[in-house]
């Protein structure tokens, strides 16, 4: 059965070009995103690893650690390290899973079962502290992902976890967001003050809250 939002991540041991982990122990308190890829030296996965290497400062500001999947050994992983340095303008900097038993592969579904029997489909899934899977996308092998988007899930479920709002089409951070329907206009008044616009009873839109 297909792992659904909600669920807990399921744990696993497995090397990674920074040692052995245990991945609920090396999440820690953080939040995960967890991605796979097809194979080792593929032209997608080169650009999208460097990418993600860049972003290190952004999700360390969010609290959040980064870690790829793909289903070779880890002496592979060492060469292509090595070319994505060199093609993207940035080091690994953030743990590759070593997985030629696709042992997590199949633990997370990751495998493309129209495609062949060891092929991993971009998987990517956000996970909270908690070890609660929070965001499931699945792109197709030919399309890179984009990661600014997962940036702006990640602030979004961030912010609508410490307050009673949501977040509507497009939002980014720092934009007006929508008082949840389930929050009475007397509960609202305490919780934001300031006011809010109401365009329907259900749709109220306020600032950004802060914190």
């Amino acid at each position: 059965m297909a792992l659904q939002l909600g669920d807990i991540a399921p744990d696993f041991e497995a090397e990674t070009t920074q040692g052995k982990i245990k991945f609920h122990d090396w999440l820690g308190s953080s939040w995960g995103v967890l991605f796979s890829h097809p194979k080792n030296y593929t032209p997608v996965c080169t650009t999208e690893l460097g990418y993600t290497a860049k972003l290190k400062p952004q999700f360390d500001r969010r609290n959040v650690k980064a870690i790829g999947l793909s289903v070779d050994k880890l002496v592979d992983h060492e060469g292509w390290s090595k070319d994505i340095e060199e093609t993207q303008g940035a080091a690994l900097n953030f743990p590759l899973i070593a997985d030629p038993d696709k042992k997590v592969a199949n633990l997370y579904g990751m495998i493309h079962p129209n495609a062949s029997d060891t092929m991993t489909v971009r998987s990517v899934f956000v996970i909270d502290p908690n070890k609660k899977i929070r965001l499931t996308l699945t792109y197709p092998a030919s399309t890179g992902r984009n990661f600014d988007e997962i940036l702006r899930v990640i602030d979004s479920l961030q912010l609508t976890d410490r307050h009673k709002v949501a977040t509507p089409v497009n939002w980014k951070h720092g934009e007006d967001v929508i008082i949840v329907p389930s929050l009475k206009d007397e509960d609202a008044k305490k919780l934001f003050p300031q006011g809010w616009k109401t365009l329907k009873p259900y749709l109220r839109v306020v600032a950004q809250p802060k914190g």
